[in-house]
């Protein structure tokens, strides 16, 4: 049986919609992966613009609020910012508690390409979490 991994971020826009995809993408065989946010506001464009660069389409993922989880158990629960780890001390229904904060790319400022590269390399930190954290 697929473990349930659940990854909560603030807004649910970029860094656990990231990693809900590289977790689906690259292990979906042994995970089922979802996200949520204490206040979800939308996937934000860059995050799927540099996730399909990786090869990873997460078009068709949507901002969802930690409620949608009611009742859900899960073998672990994955905070990926440190704002959302405050909100969030205890989920009902969470195995596992697992804590690695990212630096929120939705606050990067400059260029397109400044911000797109700023994204990337968030992007592939969660990658190379998800593979030190999961893929073993």
């Amino acid at each position: 049986m697929k473990k349930r991994v659940l990854f909560i971020c603030t807004h649910n826009s970029a860094r656990s919609q990231m990693a809900e995809g590289f977790l689906r993408a690259l292990y979906g065989d042994r995970y089922e992966a979802y996200s949520g946010g204490t206040e979800p506001s939308g996937i934000n464009p860059y995050a799927i613009k540099v996730m399909a660069e990786a090869g990873v389409d997460i078009s068709g993922q949507r901002s969802k609020g930690l409620e949608e989880f009611k009742g859900m158990r899960f073998d672990y629960v994955v905070t990926v910012c440190d704002r959302a780890r405050e909100a969030c001390p205890f989920f009902p229904g969470g195995g596992k508690l697992l804590h690695r904060g990212f630096e929120d790319p939705s606050k990067f400022e400059g260029t397109e390409e400044e911000i797109l590269s700023g994204f990337r390399r968030v992007r592939d930190e969660i990658r190379k979490w998800i593979e030190e954290t999961f893929g073993k």
